[in-house]
């Protein structure tokens, strides 16, 4: 079968759906009391609480059935052993390789890659080493104080996420930085305080060519060389991560200070090779090995637990019962710790660049509803900004909660008040609070009658509104690994039930190829003319008032 629409599971889904859109969640709770037990997952470091879905047995049934019928499990096998699953670039999908502390010998093309992987590591080892020692030095000798890393997308947000989230765990033996945005201001303002005899640039672009990534390494280069009077300094201060070592080179790049890349490697999934250099530069190398053995941790979780009570499986599923057979179409990240206040920046890309797609990978065009748009922020901060959306608005955004049992910070009294509202918020998004509720509690308070007619529609809540809830033990670099790799598998089942290819972004070359186009005409004199009447406008008008 071509259409996973056929599929005998797929329809009872549908049907299914349509009786499931009349349950409350309130009213599931009180028909079964072990609702928590049946649908919560309990791993080491880790629990899942989905049973704040609207979902039963049966549901749950329906879906496991439809990843079997979808063979989630046989696609499983190949990713891990190398099969060229990016069907439209032919390339196989090895992030997980990157982490995997087993050992093993794993032959892509005649090359093991686990040989090779490995003395990535140990190159990256050896360059943590000294720069965190001070034996790095720059062309006046100074040792390394700050390092600039220099990317976009995968490049940028997986590294940038997790520093910020481990920051407790770094010693300050160098500040870190990052420059994505090719907005000049982005990277005066990184650069202003920093004294170049000191910095260490690292550029991230597995080809080399990247514009925004080459445009912002150019301008560093330049401020480096003006200040230091010598070309030869770009080999003191710039390493690359890349494939592109002839590129690398030009740029005056010591060939030694290059780190590999490989096209088995999406950026996106990219943080455990040496795009991660930055995360261990901040916090220390044995800290990015436990990353990634927490990583492997939930890998191993994947690829061994049964269907029905493996956690990536279970949260692909949810999403998908949420957004393709219930009609959600958005989807909420909601860390209640500050340090994850870049998570759902970096879930968005993870998720919607991979599966954001029309097309299935036969080529043909998808009739339902693929994934949802991903948004979010720091609970509390949207607890006074967008939570009024999520509980009264007339869409319903299935949303997950991510909290910690400790506190990477402790300060007494305040990780009490910030869980009291994790768990609250939960609770009032599922149980809502009725119009007679809403009634008697201002009777209570001695309104007026008049008051209460006028004031209770406005106070009505009609909770029903599906989460997730993760909690992990602590914030560290063990659990942040098994949390990144969590959501990574959870989007790879995604990508296998939905039939599309998540590994490919071919809907990010467009604009930039356009880009170029434009770039050149922007700088050339006189008028455009061959684009549609709108952008020609603008582009002409912008020309127009530019006064350098």
């Amino acid at each position: 079968m071509n259409s996973r629409q056929e599929l005998p599971s797929w329809q009872f889904l549908v049907g299914h759906a349509k009786q499931m859109k009349k349950q409350h969640l309130n009213t599931l709770f009180a028909r079964d009391q072990q609702r928590f037990d049946k649908f919560s997952i309990k791993l080491p470091h880790l629990l899942l609480d989905y049973s704040k879905n609207l979902v039963t047995n049966e549901t749950m049934a329906g879906l496991v059935k439809l990843a079997q019928d979808c063979d989630v499990e046989q696609w499983r096998e190949k990713m891990f052993s190398g099969a060229k699953i990016n069907q439209t670039e032919n390339r196989s999908v090895l992030h997980t390789a990157l982490r995997d502390r087993s050992g093993k010998t794993l032959l892509i093309d005649g090359e093991d890659i686990t040989a090779t992987i490995n003395q990535s590591l140990d190159k990256m080892r050896d360059f943590v080493r000294q720069v965190r020692q001070g034996d790095w030095k720059g062309y006046s000798g100074k040792r390394i104080t700050d390092i600039v890393n220099i990317g976009v997308g995968g490049s940028n947000l997986g590294p940038q996420m997790v520093t910020e989230a481990l920051k407790h765990y770094s010693d300050n033996s160098v500040n870190v930085h990052y420059v994505s945005n090719v907005d000049g201001a982005h990277i005066a303002e990184v650069l202003r305080p920093l004294d170049p005899a000191s910095v260490l640039f690292i550029v991230s672009s597995k080809t080399f060519t990247t514009t925004e990534t080459i445009t912002n390494a150019t301008t560093a280069k330049n401020w480096l060389t003006s200040a230091s009077f010598n070309n030869d300094a770009v080999k003191h201060h710039f390493v690359a991560v890349t494939s592109n070592l002839e590129n690398a080179t030009a740029f005056g790049i010591d060939a030694e200070n290059i780190f590999s890349m490989w096209d088995w490697v999406g950026g996106r999934f990219s943080l455990w090779s040496a795009i991660g250099l930055p995360i261990a530069l901040d916090m220390g190398f044995d800290n990015f090995i436990a990353l990634l053995e927490g990583a492997h941790e939930m890998d191993k979780h994947f690829v061994e637990t049964p269907l029905a009570t493996n956690t990536p499986v279970i949260l692909a599923l949810l999403s998908l019962w949420n957004t393709t057979f219930l009609g959600a179409q958005s989807q909420a990240i909601l860390p209640y710790d500050q340090t994850l206040h870049m998570l759902a920046a970096y879930l968005q890309q993870a998720e919607m660049e991979s599966n954001g797609k029309s097309v299935s990978w036969h080529g043909e065009d998808i009739e339902y509803q693929t994934v949802p748009s991903i948004w979010g922020g720091v609970g509390i901060n949207g607890q006074h900004a967008f939570y009024q959306y999520l509980h009264q608005s007339k869409n319903i955004i299935p949303a997950d909660f991510i909290g910690s049992i400790e506190s990477s910070t402790p300060v007494k009294g305040h990780h009490e008040t910030l869980m009291s509202n994790f768990f609250a918020q939960t609770e009032a998004l599922m149980c809502g609070v009725d119009e007679a509720q809403v009634r008697e509690d201002l009777k209570a308070k001695g309104r007026s009658q008049a008051y209460i007619d006028q004031l209770a529609p406005h106070k009505v809540h009609q909770g029903n509104r599906p989460t997730n809830t993760i909690l992990l033990d602590r914030i560290d670099p063990h659990n942040m690994g098994c949390l990144i790799a969590l959501y990574e598998n959870k989007i790879f089942v995604q990508g296998i039930i939905l039939q599309i290819c998540s590994f490919d972004q071919w809907g990010v070359e467009l604009g930039k190829g356009l880009a170029k186009k434009i770039q050149l005409e922007l700088a050339a004199g006189g008028e455009v003319g061959q684009h549609d009447s709108s952008t020609t406008n603008l582009i002409n008008y912008y020309k127009s008032q530019r006064t350098d």
